[in-house]
């Protein structure tokens, strides 16, 4: 099988170095339609959350339906990595390929995979839609497209993600550990990353 074949679903991440070559994981699925579904809003961590992964942490929620949620956190940016040392990593030609990529701690599950958040203007065999115009990929090509200039308007990347099984985080909303936010791009994207929790609690969402 040839190299770009093999490592086509596996994308090379590390914190000290960009130095472990990870699997993607099995497709989530798609979001479903709940009335009490979080999918498109944000969850913004209160100070009864006791949990330290979590504490101050706001995430966006890509999905929520009777059989869990996933979600990525967007206030906990990493460091910076080469984009053209990601793809020479993944086996995809780096030619031409320049400046960085900002990685971000997502969530505990996963912790050695990437998933790429980002705006519904790109899409391909492994984006999970989500809602609001933002959805999620973690597919290595999406890299060679960002070199291209065919990438998405606006990306974050991610280091593992939110999990919850099902009814985990129905439970959690009832014990007040979390409230949900409306959320937008600039939320989401932007890097002003010490004002999001502040920024996400002033448009919590109230629940009667």
């Amino acid at each position: 099988m040839p190299q770009r074949d093999r490592t086509r679903s596996s994308f090379l991440i590390g914190l000290a170095a960009v130095a472990a070559l990870v699997a993607a994981p099995a497709r989530p699925a798609e979001p479903q339609a709940s009335a009490r579904s979080l999918a498109g809003q944000v969850l913004v961590a209160t100070q009864e959350m006791q949990d330290p992964r979590f504490a101050g942490a706001v995430i966006y929620m890509v999905r929520h339906d009777e059989t869990g949620a996933l979600g990525v956190v967007v206030n906990r940016p990493l460091r910076d990595v080469s984009l053209a040392l990601l793809l020479q990593q993944t086996g995809i030609d780096s030619k031409g390929a320049q400046g960085t990529v900002r990685l971000h701690a997502g969530g505990p599950v996963e912790t050695r995979r990437i998933f790429v958040l980002h705006t519904a203007d790109y899409t391909s065999d492994s984006t999970v839609s989500g809602k609001n115009g933002i959805a999620l990929t973690w597919e290595p090509d999406i890299l060679r497209a960002i070199a291209d200039g065919k990438g998405p308007r606006r990306v974050l990347f991610a280091v593992g993600y939110a999990g919850w099984g099902s009814g985990q985080l129905d439970a959690e909303m009832k014990a007040g550990v979390w409230v949900r936010a409306s959320a937008d791009e600039a939320l989401i994207f932007d890097s002003d990353y010490d004002t999001k929790w502040d920024r996400a609690m002033s448009r919590r969402k109230i629940d009667l």
